[in-house]
């Protein structure tokens, strides 16, 4: 069943695929029936589940769902990353890479290679208040309370410690 992103509790699951680029117009206009058609039909051992989908800052793919109501299962959560996929080849774009971190520059997203992390910190490209988009977390409510959140509240944290000697 869908329910619109903005109705989700704040204790809903939530996944979130990040695009190695930013959609297009005509690929948001094109995606909104599929996205809700995907959540409307979305099911876990032939219960409905009350869920949602949506992009979210041009370049996140986020799903949520209330498990309050039906939890997802193993074949369910499967059937979204089929989901995922099939969006991937039809626009030529990734979500499913988890190789780059995305952060917030001036009113940019700037997506970084984490094998470049130590360096852009130690040159100050990223700094501990530089917004960044942590995809490891969970609940709907963390995604409205602190998404993106300075890097330094974040599991990015260690790399803005001084080294002790």
């Amino acid at each position: 069943m869908y329910v619109p992103f903005d109705e989700l509790p704040a204790s809903a699951r939530l996944w979130i695929y990040q695009a190695n680029r930013p959609f297009t117009d005509a690929e948001l206009t094109a995606l909104q029936p599929a996205l809700r058609q995907f959540a409307a039909d979305w099911t876990s051992h032939g219960r409905t589940l009350a869920a949602s989908a949506d992009i979210l800052h041009r370049q996140f793919l986020v799903i949520g769902l209330n498990e309050a109501v039906a939890d997802a299962s193993g074949c369910s959560i499967d059937a979204s990353v089929r989901f995922v996929r099939s969006i991937e080849e039809e626009l030529g774009l990734q979500l499913l890479d988890k190789s780059k971190l995305a952060f917030l520059g001036s009113e940019q997203l700037l997506l970084l290679d984490r094998r470049e992390l130590r360096s852009a910190v130690a040159t100050g490209t990223i700094q501990a208040t530089t917004l960044y988009f942590d995809n490891t977390i969970s609940t709907v409510g963390q995604l409205r309370a602190a998404w993106p959140a300075p890097a330094a509240s974040t599991w990015l944290a260690r790399y803005f410690q001084p080294v002790v000697s």
